[in-house]
């Protein structure tokens, strides 16, 4: 269908309210077209349809519509079906699939065409519903009625919202190619439903943000619902917003007068400086969660290099041979033997020697143990190393100390044994006592 279209308003906000033609499909009793048959389209590349303000409706109880149009430079087409036998279940207000089908319009649709068709030329259903129809309306301007099974093909033209904005460009391309025509006291953003940008009077202003002088401040003392001075201050306008004064601290009347209070200032400043703390704090908290991460991956690589650096893997298959004997020796980990020892608080050191310090720890089942901490390990000797653990581990003598294992997670291993409480053999040797 091809003419001229009604346009009921234009606004600077970036919209076209337009009546666009209604699709319909009519048959007589016998099934045959009817010459008021339509088929709208709309050819305009430089305008969008509103998603937020339109939806696509198809009317009738023997329906099928299709809407046809330009996404994203390539050919796009949705569709809505309705089919009912009687009006018996039809709900007036709601448009719920029996006899009314609606569908959201997708985001940037332009080079539009839509028709209604018929499944069976309306032959069962000519008594209360001769044709099928599909339009796409404004939103808040469409509420269903049965009676519209009918009517609609009266109403030759529905209320529709276009979505309109300056060029294809972004607002930072316009602005460096120097075709940018955002007036003063404007802010730009980039249109949200297609390409090009549109213009916005900054808060505290008003006007055409597209004319070169652009948006004029706004006078809000002039209007006691702009601002909230109160009745024993003045309020003074300043550009963009006001702010609350009285002389010398008392107001004529009298009264006593409350300091100066400054207008509150664009909700848009406060919003990105909050926004921005939150968002440092944001990035604080997620690098120091990545850091620990990362430390402790690193950590666990570490103990595992060390752990088969000092034959760990050699020593679980030894000990594993000996299946569950109760001579097996144990082999810990750095955490069980940090927590025995206080993190090796000097305080539980019981002995000093050339080759390592001991340090008295307490297992977690309440055991009190000798850590011998070395000080060097010949890694030639890791395999005799290993072997020692094993046989010394399975000796059971009231006169030699016992092995109770090994942890292997550190760069020298450490050695845990039974704790002999009756002192050392140095002060047997060396104390007259």
């Amino acid at each position: 269908m091809t003419g001229n279209l009604n346009v009921t308003n234009i606004s600077i906000e970036g919209e076209m309210d337009i009546l666009m033609y209604n699709a319909i499909d009519c048959y007589n009793q016998l099934g045959t077209p009817l010459e008021i048959n339509t088929k709208p389209r709309l050819k305009v590349p430089s305008f969008t349809v509103s998603i937020t303000k339109n939806k696509f409706v198809a009317v009738g109880c023997d329906t099928y519509a299709y809407l046809n149009g330009i996404l994203n430079d390539e050919p796009f087409s949705i569709g809505c079906l309705s089919k009912c036998n009687n009006t018996h279940n039809i709900v007036n207000g709601i448009c719920s699939g029996i006899g009314c089908c609606q569908i959201d319009i997708p985001e940037g649709l332009k080079n539009i065409d839509f028709a209604a068709y018929s499944f069976n030329s309306h032959k069962d259903v000519w008594s209360f519903n001769p044709c099928s129809f599909a339009f796409i309306i404004q939103r808040d301007k469409f509420n269903f009625s049965s009676a519209y099974l009918t009517s609609l093909q009266n109403n030759r033209t529905l209320p529709m919202v276009l979505d309109w904005a300056i060029g294809n460009e972004t607002c930072e391309v316009a602005r460096n190619r120097g075709n940018y025509i955002c007036g003063a006291n404007s802010t730009c953003s980039d249109h949200n439903n297609g390409s090009g940008y549109r213009c916005n009077c900054e808060q505290g202003y008003e006007g055409n943000p597209y004319l070169k002088d652009g948006c004029q401040d706004i006078n809000e003392c002039v209007f006691k619902d702009l601002n909230n001075c109160k009745s024993n201050q003045d309020c003074i306008n300043e550009p963009g917003s006001y702010r609350c004064s009285c002389i010398g601290g008392y107001h004529p009347d009298g009264e006593a007068c409350v300091a100066d209070q400054p207008a509150p200032k664009s909700s848009l400043a406060i919003n990105l400086t909050v926004g921005a703390g939150i968002g440092l704090i944001v990035m604080f908290v997620c690098c120091s969660w990545l850091y620990l991460i990362i430390k402790q991956r690193n950590l666990i690589k570490l103990k595992e290099k060390f752990f088969k650096q000092n034959g760990g893997l050699a020593l679980q298959y030894q000990l594993s041979r000996q299946g569950n004997s109760t001579e097996t020796a144990k082999i810990f980990t750095i955490e069980e033997l940090k927590k025995a020892t206080n993190n090796y608080d000097e305080t539980l050191i019981i002995g000093r020697g050339g080759f390592g310090t001991v340090y008295k720890g307490l297992l977690s089942d309440n055991r009190i143990v000798a850590i011998k901490k070395s000080k060097m390990m010949d890694q030639s000797q890791i395999e005799q190393f290993i072997n020692e653990v094993v046989v010394l581990s399975q000796i059971n003598h009231r006169n030699v100390v016992k092995l109770l294992g090994c942890c292997l997670e550190t760069s020298v291993p450490l050695l845990v044994y039974e704790f002999v409480p009756n002192g050392t053999l140095f002060e047997y040797i060396h104390n007259e006592s």
